[in-house]
C-alpha cells in the first residue's frame, strides 16, 4: 500500500505564515504540520508527496527521508484532483490519499488495511468546529456527508439546514483498479478544476465507485485558516504538556 500526500496549494488562508513556505511546513506547537505525520508515513513502504507552491522547500525538508517529491507544474491553475493524477504513473498499488494540512492519530492506519475503498469519517467533528468558527460559518464551510449501511452515498454538497453526523477527514484509501477508473473519469471531465469531494460525489452519482466509511473519534484537526492555526497550537500545547 502506498501513501500519497497532497501539498501543492499555496495556503492563502493562513495569511503571512505561507508567504515564504508551503502550508504543510507552517509550524504548529514548534514543528511543521507535515512532521506530525511521521509515524503515519513510517507505516508505508512507498510515500509520494505532490508539491507545487514553494516545492523547493518541501524537497529540502524531505531530502534525507524515504519520500519522493513530485512537482505539479500547474498547481496555481489546478487543485487536488489534478495533483493525484500527477503522481499516477508512480502508483501501481492500493493508495491512501492524504491532505497535508491535517494532524491526526496515526493508528488510523490500522483502519485502512482491508482490500476495499475506505474513508475514515469523524463522528464528533462539531465539537471542534464550534471552536473554529461561528454557526453561520459552519453552515457555509462544512460539507454534507450521507452514508447508508456504512456506504458513502454522497459527499461535498452544501449543507441544507441540518448538520451532518460526520465529516470527511482528508484521508481516503482507494484500491488500485478504482484509481485507474478515477483517472479515466477525470480525463473525460470538462471541469478540470473540480474539487476533490465534488469529484468523488460525481463518481458516486455515476455509479463509478463504491466507498466504505469507517466512523471514528480518533484525534484529528484540520488547519485550514489562521484561526485554525492558533486554535491547534493551543490544543497541542495542552496535549503535549
Amino acid at each position: 500500500m502506498i501513501l500519497l500526500i497532497l501539498a501543492s496549494g499555496s495556503g492563502k488562508r493562513l495569511k503571512h505564515k505561507t508567504k515564504n513556505i508551503p502550508k504543510c511546513l507552517v509550524k504548529v506547537n514548534g514543528k511543521p504540520i507535515i512532521e506530525y505525520m511521521d509515524n503515519f508515513i513510517n507505516c508505508f513502504e512507498k510515500v509520494y508527496i505532490v508539491a507545487g507552491y514553494k516545492s523547493n522547500k518541501i524537497r529540502k525538508f524531505f531530502k534525507n527521508k524515504n519520500v519522493v517529491v513530485i512537482y505539479n507544474k500547474n498547481y496555481n491553475k489546478t487543485n487536488m484532483v489534478h495533483s493525484i493524477f500527477c503522481a499516477s504513473k508512480y502508483i501501481k498499488d492500493d493508495v491512501v490519499i492524504s491532505y497535508s494540512d491535517i494532524i491526526f492519530d496515526y493508528s488510523i492506519f490500522k483502519l485502512l488495511k482491508k482490500k476495499v475503498n475506505l474513508m475514515p469519517i469523524k463522528k464528533d467533528w462539531l465539537k471542534i468546529w464550534k471552536k473554529r468558527m461561528s454557526h453561520e460559518e459552519i453552515n457555509k464551510d462544512a460539507e454534507d456527508l450521507v452514508i447508508k449501511k456504512n456506504k458513502l452515498i454522497s459527499i461535498g454538497n452544501k449543507i441544507n439546514k441540518i448538520l451532518p453526523k460526520y465529516q470527511f477527514m482528508g484521508l481516503i484509501k482507494i484500491i488500485y483498479k478504482d484509481l485507474l477508473k478515477m483517472k479515466e473519469f477525470y480525463i473525460k471531465l470538462n471541469n478540470k478544476k473540480i474539487d476533490f469531494t465534488s469529484f468523488i460525489n460525481l463518481m458516486l452519482l455515476k455509479n463509478k465507485i463504491s466507498i466504505n466509511c469507517i466512523k471514528t473519534n480518533k484525534f484529528w484537526y484540520e488547519i485550514d485558516t489562521y484561526r485554525d492555526l492558533i486554535l491547534t497550537n493551543k490544543i497541542l500545547r495542552k496535549k503535549y504538556l
